[in-house]
């Protein structure tokens, strides 16, 4: 086993997988003229892509740690390839939506497997170093996506966006015999059935929830197709929750719901997503719609909000001695609300921009760490599972969400003097969500302190790692 080898694959094909998320919201007008559609079909080729990667992760995670990490990743890499490669040769907007959509499986297969094969690789200090790169190499590859698909597109069109990303991911794969094949991993024995009603309900309750969002502004949110996804997804997601009670092997152990820390770390996770996903998709086209930029000049103006993810994730590191990742993560929530209202407050974005990128940047370089650390090393996959289910869910639904007011407002154009009224709308409701939250986590981290010694073991042993790093 080549633990270098292992860090570079892994990290390699975990920042394509964001890249194709953000990336692709440069393409959508472009891809909405060559293929002769409308804007709400469009929006489902980052929509469906971003609702399969949030369904299938927590399948995922538990494949992981039944079935192998390698397999699972190897798997996940090569179908997420593929479909990539495919999105990039399609001339109809059905055929990119479904590619686009089954990619997002391989996608969550890409992250759960790497993150649970990482983590039975690295302990300790070494852990902490490994996943304070997992966090930003995700962080990254999802925050520089509009600036290198913009060159990308202005080069070589928009379908290079998803035709560089599948062959460097197929590329990757030639090298998977310096990956580590754990065959009896803890976990593994524990095999039991998949819980494919659980998967099922998730999966189609999110996809419906979309749906909501992304096609109410265009039929109407009367319409009876919006009201019955709504419906659907209102029965669908307390059926998952009964199901996975009932389950002898759950998709989702609900134990982890038990841990006041981790239900804190889950709900700054959901906030902080929820706000960049928007911004890193739609920010882009505000600024082609109320600028006189290129594609190119608008991915590169996104890097005001994206830029601190490079350092600032490295000082967190460093600082963690001194100052507590749970105070962090709450000064996180609070400059990224502030962030949100400054800059619908204001003309000149510079500042909130960087302001919002210091924030989500501290977020990233701790939050996947802190997570993994706070439960047992045998539920490292499921653990995970859900936390990242998490972050695509907040991501998914922000970005629908969003997506749905702006094309509301713009009459479905996302252009047009109504556009920045929309954003500032936006980003006050986003600056108060991150706000509340910070109120919410700082609630429970105070009642995690009252549980068990355990349920505070992760952030003790996180900044002892990170200590013992420094030192």
């Amino acid at each position: 086993m080549n633990r270098v080898a292992t860090v570079f694959i892994s990290l390699t094909a975990l920042f394509l997988v964001p890249f194709t998320l953000s990336g692709a919201s440069v393409a959508l007008v472009r891809i909405t003229e060559d293929l002769d559609t409308t804007l709400a079909a469009t929006q489902w080729v980052v929509n469906g892509y971003s609702a399969t990667f949030a369904g299938f992760m927590l399948v995922t995670g538990s494949l992981a740690d039944r079935y192998g990490r390698r397999r699972t990743f190897l798997a996940g890499v090569a179908s997420f390839s593929v479909c990539a490669l495919v999105s990039a040769v399609v001339t109809d907007i059905v055929l990119l939506d479904l590619a686009r959509a089954l990619a997002g499986i391989g996608a969550a297969a890409t992250v759960t497997g790497a993150s649970a094969m990482l983590a039975q690789v690295f302990t300790g200090a070494a852990r902490t170093r490994i996943f304070g790169l997992f966090g930003a190499t995700i962080g990254l590859g999802l925050a520089f996506g509009p600036t290198l698909a913009g060159l990308l597109m202005e080069s070589f069109g928009w379908r290079s966006t998803f035709g560089l990303p599948g062959a460097i991911g197929l590329i990757a794969l030639a090298f998977f015999r310096f990956l580590p094949d754990f065959r009896s991993a803890p976990g593994n024995a524990a095999a039991g059935r998949m819980d494919w009603a659980g998967t099922t309900t998730f999966t189609l309750a999110l996809m419906l929830l979309i749906l909501v969002f992304v096609e109410g502004p265009e039929l109407g949110w009367t319409s009876p197709l919006v009201l019955l996804a709504l419906l659907g997804a209102v029965i669908l997601f307390p059926l998952f929750i009964r199901i996975e009670r009932r389950a002898a092997d759950p998709l989702l152990d609900l134990r982890l719901l038990t841990s006041s820390r981790f239900l804190g770390l889950c709900a700054a996770n959901i906030a902080i997503v929820a706000v960049f996903g928007p911004l890193v998709v739609y920010l882009p086209s505000y600024f082609m719609a109320t600028q006189p930029v290129t594609a190119a000049q608008a991915g590169a103006l996104v890097i005001l909000l994206t830029g601190p993810m490079l350092v600032v994730p490295i000082l967190c590191g460093m600082v963690t001695r001194w100052v507590e990742p749970s105070v962090q993560v709450i000064a996180a929530l609070v400059l990224v609300g502030a962030g949100a209202a400054w800059f619908a407050a204001t003309e000149q974005h510079a500042g909130p921009l960087l302001l919002m990128g210091v924030g989500i940047a501290i977020a990233t370089g701790l939050l996947d760490g802190l997570a993994v650390s706070s439960m047992p090393a045998e539920q490292s996959g499921m653990a995970a599972g859900m936390f990242n289910t998490t972050k695509l869910t907040g991501e998914t639904l922000g970005i629908a969400v969003i997506g749905a007011v702006l094309a509301a407002r713009t009459s479905g154009t996302l252009a047009g003097p109504e556009y920045p009224a929309a954003m500032d709308l936006s980003l006050w409701v986003l600056g108060a969500l991150c706000i509340g939250v910070a109120v919410l986590v700082a609630v429970l981290f105070r009642l995690s302190q009252r549980q068990p010694v355990a349920a505070s073991a992760g952030e003790r042993g996180h900044s002892a790692s990170v200590s013992s790093a420094d030192s």
